[in-house]
């Protein structure tokens, strides 16, 4: 393992020696890296993050009585430039729980270069579906499934395809989509969005529409609302989901998904969450505690859900962390760590 580090370590030395070093200004677009972050600050160096993400713990059916101790998955997360004007985002599932297939591509949840010059930037390769929901936005590891909605467990967001961002104002994303289709087991099926994102003190919008090709002449059609509210330490999600379109759930119908939090100091939270769908309710509430004074690399989760759809009454007790081999190399070989 010792020899393992020893070579990462020299090969990431070698990136990031035959890359210029000056400080680079970003405007890369709002997009999903480890932990749900979205990453546009000035980058001084073209040596990638690179971690490995994991969550595991102890699922517990309340009704039956019965549990087992689980791991959700093991993550791949590598983000990084090539030049002032091309980056790129890489998530691969090494191991999942939740997935069936694995291999390949299958495996992959992201994989996208970026170019960007001004306020314009274009991004392909593959990638989610836009949707304006913070639910369906959020990153695997961050939430919880028995607490989450049909269409997020069951909607198949991972697709190859192009996406265009243009930023007319500070904190304003207007963002254009095409995409295979969801239903990509068709020859020739595509998705289209446009969508928009804003940012003030106490509230962030995430609004997109949609339309999913399922047959040569026939779309789904789907409007998303995904709004965020600030008060002080407490975040309240509100996403309000209409689709429309001759075609079996979870693809049509609707989705309201209400979830406040509030943020205890920086070592923990609390949250609860309320998912209204046809047919079924889902609800929950959870604690989130981190240990950890200077990150939040290490959390420790509970959460009580309640889901006819999938188990009933769950209780779930778990432990997520994050490894970041870029800076456990850099410590390693004695490089400055910001």
């Amino acid at each position: 393992m010792k020899k393992l580090f020893v070579f990462l370590g020299i090969a990431l030395s070698v990136i990031g020696s035959a890359a210029s070093a000056q400080e680079v200004g970003s405007t890369a677009p709002m997009q999903k890296s480890s932990w749900g972050d979205a990453k546009t600050s000035e980058i001084a160096s073209y040596i990638p993050d690179v971690s490995l993400d994991m969550r595991g713990g102890l699922g517990y059916g309340i009704i039956d009585r019965a549990g087992q101790f689980y791991g959700d998955g093991l993550y791949l997360d590598i983000n990084g430039k090539i030049s002032p004007h091309f980056s790129y985002s890489l998530n691969q599932r090494l191991a999942s729980t939740y997935y069936e297939y694995n291999s390949g591509f299958n495996g992959t949840n992201w994989l996208t270069l970026t170019f960007e010059a001004g306020d314009f930037a274009l991004t392909a390769g593959k990638d989610a579906l836009l949707m304006g929901s913070f639910e369906y936005d959020a990153y695997d590891l961050d939430t919880y499934y028995d607490m989450n909605s049909i269409f997020y467990n069951e909607f198949d967001c991972w697709q190859w395809g192009f996406t265009a961002a243009w930023y007319p104002a500070e904190d304003h994303e207007v963002l254009l989509q095409l995409a295979n289709s969801p239903f990509s087991y068709e020859p020739n099926r595509l998705a289209l969005a446009a969508g928009w994102r804003g940012a003030w003190d106490w509230y962030e919008s995430y609004w997109t529409a949609n339309l999913w090709q399922y047959t040569s002449e026939n779309f789904v059609k789907a409007v998303n609302l995904g709004n965020r509210f600030y008060l002080g330490n407490f975040m309240i999600d509100l996403d309000l989901m209409g689709r429309f379109g001759e075609i079996e759930a979870p693809y049509s119908g609707m989705t309201v998904a209400f979830s406040p939090s509030y943020n205890i100091s920086d070592w923990g939270r609390v949250f609860a969450k309320g998912v209204w769908e046809e047919e079924n309710m889902i609800f929950g509430a959870g604690f989130e505690y981190f240990p950890l004074k200077e990150n939040k690399d290490i959390r420790i989760h509970a959460a009580w859900a309640h889901n006819e759809y999938m188990y009933g009454n769950t209780l779930n007790i778990g432990l997520t962390w994050k490894m970041n081999m870029t800076k456990a190399l850099k410590q390693l070989f004695g490089a400055d760590v910001n």
